[in-house]
């Protein structure tokens, strides 16, 4: 049956709202799973990860579909397919925020790599860690000086996925890289936004 064009416009505009609201969702989801799940549960970090950015790509699927929609029986169809990506959505959401709550200022790496099952301490000698400024820690993720947070973001997810064990058949020989990354990466976090707010230094 076919659809009117008013009914099109209305069908289309609400299933434009839910691909909207779903896709801010499972980015804040994301962001949450990273700075949550990477200092405990590094594993299912990346299964939660590989999930969510499933979703956004067969939103963008769904909404390439939708200009195509001209009767009841299609649209019915793809109300169906996004209701399911809104079901799967809860599930991974779930998964992610039944995770325990904790923040450290700082990853503790030694405890980080025993329970992702790597041991080894993660430092250099002495106890320090390897990142001690904002430009080391730039480089380590192969990024320009003074890159956004959505950047460093990014390059980190990109980095980690590429060196974990898992991805690699369980060479862990990348780990000394891996936790260097994360190392970088929660030092730009947590002195990014101090480093943007402070008022230049007059000699």
């Amino acid at each position: 049956m076919a659809f009117d064009g008013r009914k099109q416009a209305k069908f289309r505009a609400g299933m434009r709202r839910r691909i909207e609201v779903l896709r801010a969702k499972t980015e804040d989801s994301l962001d949450f799973a990273l700075d949550h799940m990477m200092q405990d549960r590094v594993d299912s970090y990346f299964k939660v990860e590989e999930g969510l950015e499933e979703i956004d790509r067969t939103l963008g699927l769904i909404e390439e579909e939708l200009g195509q929609i001209r009767d009841l029986s299609g649209a019915l169809r793809l109300d169906s397919r996004l209701e399911f990506i809104e079901d799967r959505f809860e599930e991974l959401d779930s998964e992610v925020r039944q995770r325990p709550r904790r923040r450290r200022r700082k990853i503790n790496m030694a405890d980080f790599f025993k329970a992702a099952g790597g041991g080894g301490s993660g430092y250099s000698e002495g106890g320090r860690g390897e990142i001690n400024s904002a430009s080391e820690a730039f480089q380590a993720l192969g990024l320009e000086d003074g890159s956004s947070m959505s950047a460093i973001t990014a390059a980190f997810r990109l980095r980690a996925k590429k060196l974990h064990p898992d991805v690699r058949k369980g060479d862990r020989s990348s780990e000394p890289e891996l936790r260097r990354i994360i190392e970088a990466y929660q030092y730009l976090k947590e002195n990014l936004s101090m480093m943007q707010t402070e008022p230049p230094q007059h000699s």
